[in-house]
């Protein structure tokens, strides 16, 4: 899904039905034209809805999909540029989309394919962009497994068309490769976490739910429960950015966890 507000993902939405050849189905949704491909008998559709892409709350009352891919720009401050994954849901108030502390069901094993795609694609053609995680954030907040594939982080990647493309072929690997890998939650350190990044890129683990240093003092015990519960995958353990977790904070969680059973690794 993109929307056609949003450049970087219609650029992404286009090289996909470029590229693997989408029918354009006669159905309509939001007046736009749905486009249609099966692939290793995975029906896979394409729509382009006209609202921002964090408002999106409304999608599951249309379509009950086994894995929504959301494609659309990132905008930073830094305006470094970057490919990256992400669960949209809200780990506290809703501020840009989505139900306050409500958090959308993870595709750990799917977002770590987009991962490997997009670097391994950066590095193929000599893309000078960064590839990370980002932590769960922004709307919309849904039952179904839910994750963004995005490209930005400034207007001038918006429209880079070869980064579009890596996305779009990250995009459709997510989608069809259906890879089932070992998963954890992982906890603390910046928005963008290196170390996660590192640990999904150079080993098995898949990373579901991200909880950042800055969410940390709003996430209560119930919070991590669900984090955990709405993960795709089952969750064998927590990793945590031990640096980046303010010592006030540490017993708390580790308290959290210990309620769930949920073992501990500190890197």
């Amino acid at each position: 899904m993109a929307s056609t507000k949003d450049t970087a993902g219609v650029n992404i939405a286009r090289k996909i039905i470029d590229h693997y050849k989408f029918e354009r189905l006669s159905e309509t949704f939001q007046t736009t034209p749905v486009y249609f491909k099966t692939i290793q008998d995975q029906e896979i559709k394409l729509l382009f809805i006209n609202q921002k892409i964090i408002e999106t709350q409304f999608v599951t009352d249309f379509f009950n999909p086994q894995l929504l891919v959301l494609v659309s720009k990132h905008k930073s401050v830094s305006g470094i540029p970057t490919l990256s994954v992400h669960t949209p849901g809200n780990l506290a108030q809703a501020e840009f989309g989505g139900t306050p502390r409500k958090v959308s069901i993870s595709p750990a094993s799917a977002m770590k394919d987009a991962l490997l795609e997009m670097v391994k694609l950066r590095e193929e053609i000599g893309l000078n962009y960064e590839v990370s995680y980002e932590c769960t954030h922004h709307g919309p907040s849904l039952d179904v497994p839910s994750m963004f594939a995005e490209l930005g982080s400034s207007p001038k990647q918006w429209k880079d068309v070869k980064a579009a493309e890596i996305v779009a072929h990250a995009v459709m690997v997510a989608a069809t490769k259906q890879s089932r890998y070992p998963t954890v939650l992982g906890i603390g350190g910046p928005h963008y976490n290196a170390k996660f990044t590192r640990i999904a890129t150079s080993t098995q683990t898949a990373f579901g739910h991200i909880i950042p240093k800055y969410a940390i003092p709003q996430v209560d015990g119930e919070m991590v429960e669900q984090c955990v519960e709405r993960t795709l995958e089952k969750v064998e353990l927590a990793i945590m950015d031990w640096k980046g977790i303010k010592g006030v904070y540490k017993n708390k969680l580790i308290s959290a966890l210990g309620e769930i059973n949920l073992p501990i690794k500190k890197v």
